[in-house]
């Protein structure tokens, strides 16, 4: 079978037991998720879904999202839209649209939607479809240094590295584009307002008495810029009348933000983005173990609450500054915190075959950095077992972070990637080959610990007793490993992790 049948046939797969074309309202995808809008929840088979070859687990957020991995889900997801597109459409009278419509608004009444968790999901927004060209530049940038110290390839390298530098030299640009449109705005009028960060001319202006550089305020800045664009724009567009309008409220909008960016953000943005270059190079030089410990073990909570997503400006903001950002590789050893538990709940339930099954299955991903199979599938339903992977990922975090004290940086050139994906992306203050050594020796340190912890310390003999059974002759049994357990159970995420995968 071709890779394209494969594809497509995955996709039909999926498509019967997601209530079928009708059922979808919206299709999209992320790094490792199809992520779908469904116009009525109750026609999902989950459990048939589960067990799709393909499917690691599913996430139920603000969309249904199946999780595939990264490179089959941007494969799959045009595979599945064709299909969604080439169903008949049914007709539908008025009442059916009516309460289709009211359906969905009760839903979303229902969810748990705080401002802060949903300012959180339209940072994400904005800086998610940066990633593949972060991981791409990043890739490369790193090929070029490796080039350039050994003294390969000349004529090459200078090419390499335009092709590596291009993209955050105007990051910027696209930051500002994608901020307004996920505000309401004109995209392309956040973009241009952005674009004045990174214009050369600024060089010649001066602002309390300091004169500005090129890029000064970064990302944050074309954050600011762009949303203060966004709210001229709608107020022009409630008192400019119409006839005007197509002159008059794109001038001001960018007349107004871009004066305002000139002269109070791109300064202000400078110096916070300064001060979190600095305090996390003092945090890690003066206290890396200590904050690595937390880090480490407290980034697998912060994901199912959704928090993680305030990190991903500022790991931005420090590729930006220092051409990595500290955190990720340190915040990655939740995920192999996580893979030495599942190894450990491998071993302490011998005769639960569908669990192991689950195990075996998930395992390839989650030394790649994907780590929802096993959350999802294993520690967060067993509840223990989640607790010592994030006490594994504290270890491996304290491991990295402790020679980030000793003056040995470990950095990402990009942020997206985790596990074994992230080693084409690491770089440091050292070199390459010590960067990757530190890096290495923190995942083993979080398989390790994650696996001792949990062996030694994730089960009471109540668990035990009612897990390790044959789940081939007690279906019973069975059924009942697949629900969360009472006591012990982990509560249920608040809402799914996104753009940075552990």
């Amino acid at each position: 079978m071709s890779t394209d049948d494969k594809n497509r046939a995955i996709a039909a797969a999926i498509l019967p037991l997601v209530g079928g074309a009708e059922n979808i309202s919206s299709v999209a995808h992320c790094m490792t998720r199809l992520r779908l809008g469904l116009r009525d929840r109750s026609l999902v088979q989950d459990e048939a879904l589960k067990a799709v070859p393909a499917v690691m687990g599913v996430v139920e957020d603000d969309t249904y999202q199946i999780v595939l991995g990264p490179g089959t889900v941007a494969r799959v997801t045009p595979e599945f839209e064709a299909l969604v597109a080439a169903a008949p459409k049914p007709a539908h009278s008025a009442d059916d649209l009516a309460a289709q419509g009211a359906a969905i608004k009760a839903a979303q009444k229902a969810r748990n939607q705080t401002p802060v968790k949903l300012l959180l999901r339209k940072i994400a927004n904005i800086f998610v479809p940066l990633i593949p060209a972060l991981i791409g530049c990043g890739i490369i940038a790193g090929l070029n240094g490796l080039l350039v110290n050994l003294g390969w390839l000349p004529g090459i390298t200078p090419a390499l590295a335009a092709i590596a530098s291009g993209f955050m030299a105007l990051i910027a640009v696209f930051v500002g584009f994608n901020t307004a449109k996920e505000f309401g705005g004109t995209p392309i009028l956040g973009g241009a307002v952005a674009s004045i960060i990174v214009f050369a001319g600024v060089a010649k202006i001066e602002v309390f008495g300091q004169t500005l550089s090129p890029g000064q305020g970064g990302v944050l800045g074309a954050l600011g810029a762009a949303v203060l664009a966004v709210y001229v724009e709608k107020w022009c567009r409630r008192w400019v009348p119409e006839a005007l309008d197509v002159l008059v409220t794109p001038t001001l909008t960018v007349l107004i933000s871009g004066l305002v960016t000139i002269f109070g953000l791109m300064f202000v943005a400078g110096e916070i983005s300064q001060g979190i270059g600095d305090f996390a190079t003092w945090l890690l030089a003066n206290a890396g173990a200590g904050a690595g410990f937390l880090l480490g073990g407290l980034f697998l909570p912060l994901v199912m609450l959704g928090l993680h997503q305030a990190l991903i400006p500022i790991h931005t903001t420090l590729i930006e500054q220092q051409g990595y950002t500290v955190l990720l590789p340190i915040l990655a050893m939740a995920g192999a915190g996580q893979v030495g538990a599942a190894m450990a709940v491998y071993r302490k339930l011998p005769r639960n075959g569908s669990i192991r099954r689950t195990i075996k299955s998930a395992l390839p991903a989650g030394f790649l950095g994907v780590g929802e199979p096993l959350i999802y599938g294993v520690s967060l339903p067993l509840g223990r077992p989640f607790i010592t992977a994030c006490i594994g990922g504290a270890f491996g975090g304290g491991f990295v972070g402790l020679f980030n004290m000793l003056g040995d940086q470990v950095g990402s050139t990009a942020i997206g990637p985790s596990g074994w994906a992230l080693f084409p992306l690491l770089d440091g203050n050292k070199g390459l080959g010590e960067t990757i050594a530190i890096y290495a020796g923190g995942l083993l340190v979080g398989y390790v610990v994650g696996f001792l912890a949990t062996y030694f310390f994730g089960f009471s003999k109540e668990l035990i007793e009612e897990f390790d059974v044959d789940t081939e002759t007690a279906p019973e049994t069975a059924a009942g490993a697949g629900a969360a357990p009472g006591a012990g159970t982990a509560p249920e995420p608040a809402t799914a992790p996104e753009p940075a995968k552990v």
